[in-house]
């Protein structure tokens, strides 16, 4: 029991790992045509925005090389966040005296933030060289090969 506890502890104080989706986060796809798709990367409270949108498009070029096509162009591409304010209260009192003055003691409120950052994309995949003067197209081998390093799995059970 001690270590199910364990392990569910460490799983939240992790950024979100490069996953499909589970309990909420990592990235899910739908293909929509033949070549259209829409892919989401939802990361938790410790996962940035630049990590999210790298997860989205390292995905991208995974579904554009697994259907033998070699570039995708993003039709749409939107990155939302979503803020929480997470309060905690302790309270506590005390009361004496210090020589002849009687002091007291009252609780502290802190105030904590945290953001989660979603990345939603609609693709198109092709075959061919990607056009040059499309600045919404990429190349998915050298996506691939540009972000590899920076993809984060989850460890292996």
């Amino acid at each position: 029991m001690l270590m199910v506890l364990a392990t569910v502890l460490a799983a939240c104080a992790t950024a979100t790992p490069y996953q499909s989706m589970q309990r909420g986060e990592g990235y899910s796809d739908q293909k929509l045509e033949s070549n259209r798709y829409r892919i989401r990367f939802a990361g938790n409270r410790l996962t940035d925005k630049d990590t999210v949108q790298n997860y989205l498009l390292f995905r991208a070029a995974e579904i554009t090389l697994d259907n033998s096509h070699d570039y995708f162009v993003t039709v749409s591409l939107e990155t939302d966040s979503e803020t929480t304010q997470q309060q905690s209260f302790s309270f506590g009192t005390g009361f004496g005296h210090w020589y002849w003055h009687p002091f007291g003691g009252v609780g502290v409120t802190t105030t904590t933030a945290s953001t989660e950052y979603v990345a939603e994309a609609h693709i198109m995949t092709f075959k061919g060289e990607k056009p040059a003067e499309n600045l919404n197209a990429f190349d998915a081998r050298e996506v691939i090969r540009n972000l590899q390093t920076q993809i984060v799995r989850p460890e292996k059970k």
